[in-house]
């Protein structure tokens, strides 16, 4: 399968080369069901071969990765606000929503957004979707960018990294990443018992 992956990617890429990388990958992390998997690996295995250079194949992920998640966030932020704020007032109660939720949820993101952000995009099924409540909580535009950009490099980090290091071996590539998935939710989980830890921590010590 991977080696048909490959061969496709070859002749998308002989036209676009690493603008093609940095396309599939903003639909990767914009809502269109799009695996990042199936770009990164093979890209870095023929920068093995020769044909990219490895680099900018994680530079283009990367950019890639901070579009599309620009664009989920604008999307939140311009559009999802006024419409959830709307549905909240029609159909909140029936859901226990009050009418200060969208209020809430930026004096979470004020408060939480970096790791929320950061932890969001090492998490598969989640990595994708963390920009539209980052948008609706109106997080710091720059700081929503830095912490994106931290987590989604990590990320096309460990791809190129497979694709670089296995190439074709298809059984060890999915290995790899399903090792690398696992690995990330428990540093993630880590990061944000500690991350808590310490934030309960502080609040206690200034309410003395």
């Amino acid at each position: 399968m991977l080696a048909e992956v490959v061969n496709f990617f070859l002749k998308v890429t002989s036209k676009l080369g690493y603008p093609g990388i940095i396309i599939l990958m903003a639909l990767e992390s914009s809502f269109f069901p799009f695996p990042s998997e199936v770009v990164i690996p093979p890209a870095a295995y023929l920068a093995s071969k020769g044909e990219f250079n490895v680099w900018l194949v994680i530079i283009s992920g990367l950019l890639g990765s901070l579009l599309g998640a620009w664009f989920n966030y604008f999307l939140a932020l311009r559009l999802g606000r006024p419409v959830l704020q709307e549905l909240i007032w029609r159909y909140g109660k029936f859901f226990l929503l009050p009418h200060n939720t969208l209020e809430k949820m930026e004096v979470f993101f004020e408060k939480h957004g970096h790791i929320s952000t950061f932890v969001g995009r090492l998490i598969p099924g989640v990595r994708q979707y963390i920009s539209f409540p980052a948008g609706l909580g109106r997080m710091n535009f720059w700081l929503f960018t830095i912490y994106t950009a931290l987590g989604a490099g990590i990320w096309v980090g460990v791809l190129a990294t497979a694709g670089y290091l296995i190439g074709a071996n298809e059984d060890m590539l999915r290995l790899w990443l399903r090792r690398s998935s696992i690995f990330l939710v428990l540093f993630s989980l880590i990061l944000v018992t500690t991350y808590l830890y310490f934030y309960r921590r502080r609040r206690a010590d200034r309410s003395f």
